[in-house]
């Protein structure tokens, strides 16, 4: 069995949370909780990389992705 990581955005709302992977197009879920979304998203990225050749995978998978939160004064 081969293992990737994969970045994952989650963003939470009035509605719960949303999940997204940006090297995967298409590959979002949502979730009530925090725990939800997390193995949604899990879920998600198996059955997308399920339908991915070994090349594709190892092209899209494993880079590294950073994100920070910035604060930006508005005048």
């Amino acid at each position: 069995m081969t293992s990737y990581k994969v970045g994952v955005v989650i963003e939470k709302d009035d509605s719960g949370y949303y999940a997204y992977c940006p090297e995967l197009d298409g590959c979002q879920t949502q979730g009530d909780t925090f725990e939800e979304v997390i193995a949604n998203i899990r879920e998600a990225v198996g059955l997308y990389v399920d339908t991915m050749t070994d090349d594709e995978a190892r092209e899209r998978l494993s880079r590294e992705i950073l994100t920070t939160t910035l604060e930006v004064a508005v005048a």
